[in-house]
């Protein structure tokens, strides 16, 4: 009599399943790796970015890595889980041997292979395009904790959305909020650039933050607190509210 895979075999066997589904989906793969890089060649070309006095590059691979978690956290897994949910597929995997932890789990280990792959994608461009070299002052530890921190908030919004609102609802905001973080998430524009009340607004908003701690990463920023704690603030804030809200189906 065989027996049931253990739970940590359970959640990396369901993470790929994930990462399967999301490349066979064309929209996906446009929103997690189309957009951010061609915003990053755009934008990096062009040369319409206002107020930047070095290359433009080390302002916006940063930025265009921020763009990548939020799509891969509140868009993309925010998207699927509520069609899943639309469609029963939560309330079926709640059944199954693996409990609900691991289910989240499993998409969050997703995500974060995700990302990875963005990642590497959006540094190649950089550095084949737009002539890009990494900093002296680069900080690999800084850049993890950045992936994984910036990684929060948008996951837990994407899985409030998710798991209280309808599937079409899921769908119109999360592209709409995807939309909003491209344009005041300090990620092609400058927040000093904005109109006041809309930096400040700007500067609490957990976009802004990661855009920011990836640019204290890559050595073209000095400002690392500010960012860690609106985007812990944020994160705890997405988490609790999900927990406490959650529905499977």
């Amino acid at each position: 009599m065989s027996r049931p895979a253990s739970p940590l075999r359970a959640v990396i066997a369901l993470a790929g399943h994930e990462l399967r589904l999301t490349a066979r989906r064309g929209e996906n793969v446009l929103v997690t790796v189309v957009i951010p890089a061609g915003v990053l060649v755009f934008f990096g070309t062009v040369g319409v970015v206002p107020g930047i006095t070095g290359p433009v590059v080390d302002f916006l691979l940063p930025g265009s890595l921020a763009l990548g978690v939020i799509a891969s956290g509140l868009v993309s897994l925010g998207i699927i889980t509520a069609f899943e949910r639309s469609y029963g597929v939560l309330k079926r995997l709640g059944g199954a041997p693996l409990p609900r932890w691991g289910l989240v789990a499993a998409k969050l280990v997703a995500v974060l292979a995700l990302e990875l792959v963005q990642v590497v994608v959006l540094v190649a461009v950089a550095w084949a395009v737009l002539g890009w070299r990494p900093s002296a002052d680069l900080s690999i530890p800084l850049f993890a904790l950045a992936l994984v921190l910036g990684s929060v908030p948008f996951v837990g919004l994407g899985l409030l959305m998710a798991g209280t609102l309808r599937a079409e609802a899921t769908l119109a905001l999360a592209n709409a909020l995807f939309l909003a973080c491209l344009v005041v998430g300090d990620i092609v524009v400058p927040v000093d650039q904005l109109p006041g009340p809309i930096a400040a607004l700007a500067h609490a908003l957990p976009a802004s933050a990661l855009a920011d701690l990836f640019r204290a990463a890559l050595g073209s920023a000095t400002e690392v607190v500010r960012p860690i704690l609106v985007l812990a603030a944020w994160g705890i804030g997405a988490a609790g509210l999900t927990i406490r809200t959650f529905r499977w189906e």
